[in-house]
């Protein structure tokens, strides 16, 4: 058997919580074949050692099962040990980095409304929870809405070479341009200036050492979107959707002018997917509840799962695009409230159900970035 033959083997197992496989995401190093041996080295570097032994595993079991090798051994790259390394992911995208910040993930959405300004303050917060350097700008220049979110209600101030320092808050460094126009101003500009203003936002900020820097984009595939992805590069987009047919028209946009611009879509994040009710029967009560999906345990308790709008659509959509579904946050008037109240819910009920629906995505998104 040779090399050709043993990674068309390995392309049949996927990078856990993915549907990706290890061969296309470069985590195949090398193959050695000597007689009824093979070595393979694996180059991962995620921090996950058990991701690691699962991946080692299906290897094993993969080759022996299929392969006429008699003894397997698997090693992995040391450059990538412990699952840190100074390299940075190289791509076709614009020329710039932006110095001292490791990571750059855009959360993007194909149109208005789909709840994508509160998934990039959970999700910022969640990685920040993590204990990570973490910055948030929000590029909605036409409709800033993460002031609110965030409870914010102040303005930069100026370093003496005239730029720009973000609000620390929340531990977390913070930019809007709803900072600089106010909140309650309607922005009215043509696409050039929107350019300017957007490269100022990148360049004119005075970050600091970040792990991440979390870009909040404005719905859509405008004039933002294309100077983002020409001016910088990133690690990757996440794209925010709803269930809804119309919504997922305009993700499939979204998501596709990524790729045309080379800049990988991490995964797709569903939004308002379902809403959930919890309560208790008493004894002797019955639950009979058509057409909904009724989770009724030992103690009596119970949970209805509705789908007002429809089921499935994210996972629809990341199948076409080959990437995970990366969760599936249901409506929830907890969410509401404490979006409204300035303190998201990561924020103000870390424990809660939301909050580590929250959380598991964040851990998704790092897992990729550091593959």
């Amino acid at each position: 058997m040779n090399k050709e033959e043993i990674l068309n083997l390995l392309k049949q197992i996927s990078y856990p919580g993915f549907s990706r496989d290890i061969v296309s995401f470069g985590m195949v190093n090398d193959i050695l074949v000597k007689n009824d041996s093979v070595q393979i080295t694996l180059k991962i570097k995620s921090a996950n050692e058990d991701k690691k032994e699962a991946v080692v595993s299906e290897i094993k079991s993969v080759l022996t099962e299929k392969s006429p090798f008699d003894n397997i051994s698997i090693l992995f790259d040391k450059s990538s040990d412990s699952g840190k390394t100074t390299e940075q992911p190289q791509t076709a995208q614009g020329p710039s980095t932006l110095t001292g910040i490791k990571h750059i993930i855009a959360v993007s959405s194909g149109k208005g409304g789909v709840g994508k300004s509160t998934v990039a303050a959970n999700l910022a917060l969640s990685i920040r929870n993590m204990g990570l350097k973490v910055g948030l700008l929000d590029l909605d220049i036409y409709g800033p809405s993460l002031p609110m979110i965030l409870g914010l209600d102040e303005q930069p101030e100026l370093n003496k070479d005239r730029k720009l320092i973000p609000l620390d808050h929340l531990q977390m460094k913070v930019m809007s341009f709803g900072f600089i126009s106010g909140n309650q101003s309607p922005t009215i500009w043509r696409g050039p200036l929107v350019a300017r203003m957007t490269e100022q936002f990148f360049y004119d900020v005075v970050w600091g050492e970040l792990d991440y820097l979390i870009l909040d984009l404005p719905p859509g595939t405008g004039d933002i979107q294309l100077t983002l992805t020409q001016k910088l590069k990133m690690d990757g987009a996440l794209i925010v959707t709803t269930p809804q047919d119309i919504a997922l028209a305009d993700v499939k946009k979204g998501a596709d002018m990524f790729r045309k611009v080379k800049t990988p879509v991490l995964g797709v994040i569903e939004n308002m997917s379902g809403l959930f009710l919890e309560g208790r029967l008493n004894e002797g009560s019955d639950l009979t509840i058509e057409g909904q999906q009724v989770t009724l345990r030992d103690d009596g308790s119970f949970t209805i799962r509705m789908d007002l709008f429809k089921n499935g659509g994210g996972k629809t959509e990341s199948d076409r695009l080959g990437v995970p579904l990366l969760g599936q946050i249901p409506i929830s008037q907890d969410i509401m409230e404490t979006t409204d109240s300035g303190k998201p819910i990561v924020e103000l009920h870390p424990n809660s159900h939301p909050s580590k629906l929250y959380k598991e995505i964040a851990e998704n998104v790092i897992d990729q970035v550091d593959v």
